[in-house]
């Protein structure tokens, strides 16, 4: 995987000439549906749905599988909401093969498949009013994301189908559920979760790459430029990965290895075919927020400074996010791998010690942070487990409205 940052660097000079990157309003050119799921001969449909301060997130629905006969009944079919990582996109669930992605493997195995896509991604569609040019677009960190982007998505599913839904995240997405979880709005949309390389704390963290760009760059970046995108593709990203590998700690020959550690599965001769969709741009602050958590130890609201958190939050420091305000009857299910270099296992041990539930725990040896979305092997190794779970569920996701 040595070629990965170079495939990276020539994919993004390609990639930058396309205007539809920076888009303000819905654009057809990127088009989950039309792009990749309707090409492998499942069904899609395209929803836009509306945040409370006014973002326009693209959701995808794959609501049968592959050449099914009874297409009618769809309504029937238990939803599952999958919510993606940091730097990706609702694509992430399906560019493998259809016996290999998740999205398609649980569209077969008679589940209602939703692909949601937070603001920023080039799946989603801008905002009501700001364009993704405007510096204020990208005034928001995982803080929002988890009280904007993911109830608003999550409320349109139930009420879409009827149905309480099947929450599946992986590693940014874990962040964004659990903190929902602790609302009790979003509480009454999820029957159950489960959660791929789950996060809540970083201070274990064993990334060299993140650990030096948590403690020295991101933030001084944020001030000295103002909140604005940051995105792997540009000049800002490519600055920041260069002053990070310049430190003797990080080792950028094998820079996917350096931020998620050794990945064993997944299929390095679909690189060139994974970097035509990501990755996807992220705003500074969000980098910044998880900055906070890898230095502070903390499961907190974004640290404005102690000023800046009395405006904000009417005291000095942020407040944490409570993971004993989820219900114990919260059915939850967790799986980390032994290589998983931000997903550590004495910081997911620390997670489900806060927990009042007791969740179903899966651990893969040798299984880094990408294995989880993108192994040829996921379906045996994982994903059947997270299939029985569902399937215990019962008639636990039909919702009363």
């Amino acid at each position: 995987m040595e070629e990965w940052f170079s495939l990276l660097l020539v994919s993004s000079v390609a990639l930058l000439a396309l205007p539809q990157l920076c888009v303000g309003a819905k654009s057809e050119t990127w088009d989950i549906c039309k792009q990749i799921v309707l090409q492998m001969g499942y069904p899609c449909q395209n929803f836009t749905v509306t945040t409370d301060d006014g973002y326009l997130l693209g959701l995808y629905r794959i609501p049968y599988g592959y050449n099914e006969e009874v297409k009618d009944r769809s309504w029937s079919r238990p939803p599952v909401y999958l919510q993606h990582g940091l730097v990706q996109g609702g694509d992430t669930w399906v560019l493998n093969n259809p016996d290999e992605s998740l999205g398609y493997i649980l569209a077969d195995a008679g589940f209602d498949v939703w692909l949601g896509n937070i603001r920023g991604t080039r799946w989603s569609y801008g905002h009501v009013s700001m364009s993704r040019e405007d510096k204020d677009y990208w005034d928001w960190s995982w803080d929002e994301l988890a009280a904007y982007d993911l109830p608003a998505m999550l409320e349109f599913v139930y009420k879409i189908t009827g149905r309480k839904v099947l929450y599946v995240g992986h590693s940014q997405g874990t962040i964004m559920g659990l903190a929902a979880f602790t609302q009790d709005k979003v509480g009454e949309f999820v029957a159950a979760a489960a959660l791929l390389s789950p996060i809540t704390y970083l201070n274990h963290i064993n990334s060299a790459f993140l650990n030096v760009a948590a403690h020295y760059y991101i933030e001084k970046m944020v001030k000295t430029m103002g909140v604005h995108e940051f995105n792997l593709r540009n000049e800002l990203g490519v600055e920041l990965v260069d002053r990070v590998c310049a430190s003797p700690i990080v080792d950028c020959g094998n820079l996917l290895a350096a931020l998620t550690g050794p990945n064993c599965c997944f299929n390095e001769s679909r690189i060139p075919y994974y970097l035509q969709y990501e990755p996807h741009s992220t705003s500074l602050k969000n980098l910044a927020h998880l900055a906070q958590m890898i230095r502070s130890g903390t499961f907190a609201k974004y640290d404005y400074g102690r000023l800046g958190n009395l405006l904000h939050y009417y005291r000095f420091s942020p407040p944490s996010y409570d993971l004993a305000q989820i219900p114990a009857t919260m059915s939850l299910w967790m799986s980390w791998g032994g290589n998983d270099a931000l997903a550590d296992a004495v910081d997911v041990a620390h997670t489900i010690s806060e927990l009042q539930c007791k969740p179903e725990l899966i651990y893969v040896e040798n299984y880094g942070h990408i294995d989880f979305v993108l192994s040829t092997r996921a379906k045996t190794d994982i994903y059947d487990s997270m299939i029985a779970f569902f399937r215990d569920q019962g008639e636990d996701t039909h919702a009363q409205i």
